[in-house]
Order: structure tokens, then C-alpha cells, then sequence
């Protein structure tokens, strides 16, 4: 190709990339003054979430007592400064026009639920330290829970699940989505915020793990790897399409132990106390205090001529 062909290529690519056909299913309209959700900034709050829920442990500045009460007020208003800002991003995300009062109701709405979630960020840390308990004592590899706070991706992923959890719950669109696909690009391991997970939940090493949207998980339960709480199928509508909002995945009740590669589909419960081993396959609900492993395979007899 010369460089002569280059500007007619380039006009005939921009003139077929911005037709409406082209663009239409994969163009977000941005409304004047409507502020977009930042993967940068969602990364700070995030970040800030840590430093508050684990002083000491993230960020830069040292933490002494003397010191503390300022530590975690600064980081606490900047968090609520950048989630407001977020919130509101993720409030016009969802606007289909460019109307200036819904732009004002969504401004004070921000403020309000950027206040609410301030509000719930000591019961978070209750059920975060409930998180890093748990995994300390059922990990013989742990060496302190400061090990397990800095090192383990689980605590990494349950933090964003319940920062974002919190944020949905309040009913905050969008933003709660995209800080747990934060924590599954970091970690491999996928919890929708709308999953209701209890107290002293833990996942051992965790990657591939997947959690679904309408999941329920119990007080003291424990995933291995490559666990999925997922849905059986979708039922659909007269267009065909899944229908939206059905509860299609697992409650798995208290004290349940859940090893590496199993999968657990559909609406069915686990009952509590049950133990399901790896690579098994369930889609009945299980009774408490079961046990479901795999069968030994049989064993195989060969004859001289090589068959079985």
C-alpha cells in the first residue's frame, strides 16, 4: 500500500464506523453535563475502602493510635467525595434524555446514597474481620491474619463483593458491577453483587471461582477453586429471550465445606452443615449434614486382546 491510498482508506473506514447501523447497538449517547463512570476513579475508591476496612495495611502513610483518627478521616471523606461523584456518574448512565431536573434529582440523590454507604462501612468491617477469621484458622498455611489480609485474593474479592454488595443494596445502578469485575480481573474470581453472602465466608486459593447473581450463602461456608454456583437454565419469554430477575442459583445453608471444580446449579439448597467434593456435579438439593462425593470408578478388566 502507498501512502497515497491512505487518506481514501481512512475516510471510507471513519465514514463506515459513524454510520448509525454500524454503531447503533454499541454507542452510549452522553448527555451535556451527565458525568460517565471512571475505571480510574473506581479504582481509588476502592482502594480508599481498604485503607479504611484495613488501617494499616494499604496505602502510604503509617498508622499509630495518636494518629488514626485522622488517617481514617481523610480517607473517609475522600471516599465519599469520589463515590458521590461515581454515584452520580452511574445514576445519568441509566438517564435516556437530556433533562436538566432529573440531572439535579440525580445530583441529590448521589449526595444521599454516597452518605448511606458511609454509614454501613462499620458493619462491613465487622463482616470483612468475620471474612479474614475465618480464613486464618482454616488455612494451616497462614502464618498471621496480616498475612492474610495483604496476601490472599480471597479477601481481595469478598472486600469488593461487600463494598459492592452495599452499594446495590442501596440501589446504586451500575457502579456495584463494574468494582466487582475489578476484583474478578484481579483475582479470577467472580461474585455478583447481587449474591447474598453471611459472615465468615471464605474461598481457599479461589481461583474460578463463580458466584451467581441470586445466590445465598450461609453463615461459615467454605469454597475451593473453580466452585460455581450457577443456574441450571433460562426460562424464556414469548420473544424468546432469558427472563430477567428469576431466582436461579443456589442457597447453600450454614457450616458447608463446597471443594475444588464442583458445580452447583439451579435454584436447589445445600443443606447445612453438608460437605460436597470436588469435581461433583449437583443439581438436586442435598439434605443437611450430607456428604456427595464422586463413586470410585469400577474397576476395568482387559482381555488378551486388548478390549475390555
Amino acid at each position: 500500500m502507498t501512502a497515497f491510498r491512505y487518506p481514501t482508506i481512512l475516510q471510507k473506514t471513519i465514514k463506515e464506523l459513524t454510520s448509525e447501523e454500524s454503531y447503533r447497538e454499541v454507542c452510549h449517547t452522553h448527555y451535556y453535563e451527565h458525568p460517565m463512570p471512571s475505571s480510574d476513579k473506581l479504582a481509588e475508591a476502592v482502594n480508599l475502602f481498604r485503607e479504611i476496612i484495613f488501617p494499616g495495611y494499604f496505602g502510604d502513610s503509617p498508622v499509630r493510635s495518636e494518629s488514626i483518627n485522622y488517617y481514617v478521616g481523610v480517607n473517609t471523606e475522600r471516599l465519599f467525595e469520589v463515590l458521590n461523584t461515581q454515584i452520580l456518574a452511574g445514576l445519568c448512565f441509566a438517564c435516556d434524555a437530556n433533562d436538566e431536573e432529573a440531572l439535579i434529582n440525580n445530583k441529590k440523590n448521589a449526595y444521599d446514597l454516597a452518605v448511606k454507604f458511609i454509614a454501613q462501612l462499620p458493619e462491613i468491617r465487622r463482616l470483612l474481620i468475620t471474612d479474614v477469621d475465618v480464613a486464618f484458622v482454616g488455612d494451616p498455611a497462614a502464618k498471621s491474619k496480616g498475612e492474610v489480609i495483604f496476601c490472599y485474593p480471597a479477601i481481595r474479592a469478598i472486600s469488593n463483593y461487600r463494598m459492592a454488595h452495599a452499594l446495590l443494596s442501596i440501589g446504586v445502578p451500575i457502579i456495584p458491577r463494574i468494582i466487582s469485575e475489578m476484583a474478578h480481573s484481579e483475582t479470577g474470581i467472580d461474585i455478583h453483587p447481587q449474591a447474598q453472602i453471611d459472615e465468615s465466608f471464605t474461598i481457599d486459593h479461589g481461583t474460578g471461582v463463580v458466584i451467581g447473581a441470586t445466590s445465598i450463602i450461609g453463615k461459615n461456608v467454605k469454597l475451593f477453586q473453580g466452585v460455581t454456583l450457577g443456574a441450571k437454565s433460562f426460562p424464556l419469554d414469548d420473544d424468546g429471550n432469558p427472563i430477567k430477575g428469576i431466582a436461579r442459583h443456589p442457597i447453600v445453608e450454614d457450616n458447608v465445606v463446597i471443594y475444588a471444580q464442583a458445580t452447583i446449579l439451579g435454584r436447589i439448597t445445600i443443606g447445612k452443615g453438608s460437605v460436597v467434593g470436588g469435581n461433583v456435579w449437583v443439581t438436586n438439593t442435598i439434605k443437611p449434614d450430607s456428604k456427595i462425593v464422586q463413586f470410585k470408578p469400577r474397576d476395568l478388566v482387559y482381555s488378551e486382546g486388548g478390549g475390555i
